[in-house]
């Protein structure tokens, strides 16, 4: 795969605001292991290599086992995670496949049992942020780093 367009120098300004939003939605009180299994999650199912290695590297260092981020692809499947982390990694599939989805109301009910009003707002702005830099990184073949 050959990379393309280098989005950092060919258009600073919009990447100077993403990487505002992304700080930003970093700072809204969020569980930091919380935010980054809903980025290796999307960026899973968006087929960008470049985030998940990120954020699998992000998530080891905000604590999370090698077992958690290796299940988060079948966690429906696995006891690993906590109620409220079931809850966003539902929201996140429904939110990132919105054309196959339109957010079921039972995934929101699931989301609103876990999450305030605020933190509801705050994880789907997480997601749009995600699924925004995974169509960077797959549209412009951002590539890992070996």
């Amino acid at each position: 795969m050959n990379a393309r367009t280098d989005f950092y120098t060919a258009s600073p300004d919009a990447m100077k605001a993403m990487i505002a939003l992304e700080v930003a939605v970093n700072k809204l009180g969020l569980e930091p292991s919380l935010l980054e299994l809903v980025k290796l999650r999307s960026s899973q199912i968006n087929g960008c290599a470049f985030c998940i290695d990120m954020h699998t590297t992000d998530a080891r260092k905000a604590g999370e086992s090698d077992r958690r981020m290796h299940g988060v692809a079948a966690w429906r499947e696995t006891p690993f995670f906590t109620e409220r982390e079931q809850a966003a990694l539902a929201w996140t599939e429904a939110l990132t496949q919105l054309s196959l989805t339109h957010a079921p109301d039972a995934d929101y009910e699931r989301l609103q049992a876990h999450f305030s009003p605020k933190e509801q707002v705050d994880l789907t702005l997480v997601i749009n942020t995600i699924n925004s830099w995974n169509r960077l990184g797959v549209g412009f073949r951002k590539i890992p780093a070996l």
